[in-house]
């Protein structure tokens, strides 16, 4: 029993101490504003993605899709709105992803939902440093806690590639499971 809740106790006690070294560190440092860390996005994409269809079962199948993804800025780029719609062998994927930029924490969070479930999954968070977006979370997945982590990277100002991958043994391990890539399309 004691060795299911001593994980919970460490993510319990990294969360406390992690904040007040990080809140000591910049007091000497100014925080950078990510507010607008997207602005780059702000287009229409087309978009390739692969797809583990099984993750952390030790498949190795994955499905392929391409399509569109829509990046709209709100709130004057603190917050934007994607739409992906992309087609392959096994259907059609239609997804919207809300980001929202936190002002007090200099985060950003990712709350992704799939048109076929239509809420909102947990979300993902993180910041962008040197060029490169790191968002995390925990989530379940067939009933077993899992960690999340998802990565952005822009490959120049008209690429940029995504990464998820997932964890169920408190993040030693990671499986990547959505690789895709945003080719922007040119305005007319």
């Amino acid at each position: 029993m004691w060795r299911a809740f001593i994980p919970c106790l460490a993510l319990a006690v990294a969360a406390v101490i992690v904040p007040a070294k990080a809140a000591e560190a910049e007091q000497g440092q100014a925080r950078r504003d990510g507010s607008h860390d997207f602005d780059g996005e702000i287009g229409t994409w087309k978009t390739h993605l692969k797809r583990l269809l099984h993750p952390l079962t030790g498949s190795q199948e994955w499905g392929e899709y391409d399509g569109t993804s829509v990046v709209r800025k709100v709130w004057d780029g603190r917050a934007n709105l994607v739409e992906l719609t992309v087609h392959g062998a096994e259907g059609t994927f239609v997804g919207l992803n809300l980001r929202l930029y936190n002002p007090m924490a200099h985060q950003w969070s990712l709350n992704f939902a799939r048109s076929d479930i239509g809420v909102f999954t947990q979300p993902t968070i993180g910041e962008f440093k040197n060029g490169r977006g790191e968002f995390y979370d925990q989530e379940n997945l067939n009933g077993r806690a899992i960690f999340v982590r998802f990565i952005i990277t822009r490959i120049n100002p008209d690429q940029y590639h995504f990464e998820q991958a997932f964890s169920d043994d408190g993040g030693k391990n990671w499986e990547v499971n959505w690789v895709a890539t945003d080719t922007r399309v040119p305005q007319k």
